[in-house]
């Protein structure tokens, strides 16, 4: 049995995509949370 060190690459371990949708995601989200609490509240 040898005790060689794995090596993994920063994009395996990161594991997820480099870009901001999730941003866009969570605030779209959140304003259509928000409206829809709004219209809930006036009907």
């Amino acid at each position: 049995m040898t005790d060689q060190e794995e090596r993994i690459t920063t994009e395996d371990v990161r594991s997820g995509s480099k870009n901001h949708v999730v941003r866009y995601v969570l605030g779209i989200s959140l304003a259509l949370v928000v409206i829809g609490m709004l219209v809930v509240l006036l009907i």
